[in-house]
């Protein structure tokens, strides 16, 4: 264990660059085409065997304990369906996967993207308190001291966050969903910024999705080493236009401004397994 005095200014120059984080479910996001002209060239009692099937195995996905899943209609080009899963671990999302892919409707779906991330909240304000706190007590960064402290604050965060780590499946209407980086070009890289700055701008944009917490539900999502982006961004409201609202208010926010990058937008509307037939049959689902 060390325990060596460290003056105030080269603590600051030895504090990690690197803030902490807690996770939560796993989750995936599946989108599909559908093969419309097969489906109708199905007899009627086919198509009712297939829907029996997918809409049990769905119901009960929907209500399961250990991570809920939800099937949403798309809107436009990028596909049909959308299905996504809370589970667990990844194991689980992947028996979710094979679990569809056992359903006769399974023939029916062709896979058009996926993306596999993991809820995370990112520490960024106690991440710095813990480190100066650890600094000012003389451990050394990455020790086994050090280790042992980090794992307890998270361990302790973690309990006190988990409603919002392993959140039930929002049952709102609308879904939005976006995958996103922060820029690492030659005149604006995010992980050069020291930590109280990235801290600051994180602050800054938190509070404009504050403002919007009783009219969107928003779950971000980690997926550096799991995906082709970094983030993901998954929107849930009874109305859509509070989507655009919201994300074109946080383009103002410094962090956004100068340092985010898009992916592709997805746009749903939710689909209870009840429902499947009502969607196949060209009806939208919940009117």
């Amino acid at each position: 264990m060390s325990t060596r005095t460290m003056r105030p200014e080269t603590a600051a120059a030895e504090m990690p660059a690197v803030p902490l984080t807690i996770e939560g479910y796993s989750i995936l996001h599946q989108m599909m085409k559908f093969r419309w002209s097969a489906w109708r060239a199905l007899g009627d009692a086919q198509r009712g065997e297939i829907l029996q099937e997918a809409s049990a195995v769905l119901a009960r996905m929907e209500q399961d304990l250990k991570g809920q899943s939800a099937l949403y209609s798309l809107l436009g080009h990028k596909g049909d369906q959308m299905l996504v899963h809370f589970r667990e671990s990844f194991d689980a999302l992947n028996q979710a996967e094979l679990e569809l892919a056992r359903l006769k409707i399974s023939d029916f779906w062709e896979p058009t993207t996926s993306y596999l991330s993991i809820i995370e909240l990112g520490l960024y304000e106690s991440t710095i308190k813990t480190y100066k706190a650890l600094m000012d007590r003389g451990i050394e960064p990455h020790s086994d001291e050090w280790k042992r402290e980090i794992n307890d604050t998270l361990e302790r965060q973690k309990e006190a966050m988990r409603p919002r780590l392993f959140p039930a499946m929002p049952p709102n209407r609308y879904i939005c969903f976006y995958p996103m980086d922060r820029r690492r070009g030659e005149d604006k890289n995010w992980y050069t910024l020291p930590i109280e700055e990235r801290q600051r701008q994180m602050n800054e944009h938190g509070l404009v999705g504050r403002r919007y917490a009783g009219e969107v539900k928003q779950i971000i999502s980690g997926s550096i080493g799991f995906d082709d982006w970094e983030w993901g961004v998954t929107l849930f409201a009874d109305g859509p236009l509070v989507f655009k609202k919201l994300i074109y208010e946080m383009r103002f926010d410094e962090v956004s401004a100068v340092y985010a990058l898009f992916g592709h937008f997805y746009v749903g509307v939710r689909c209870p397994a009840g429902e499947l037939g009502k969607l196949l049959s060209g009806e939208l689902p919940g009117r």
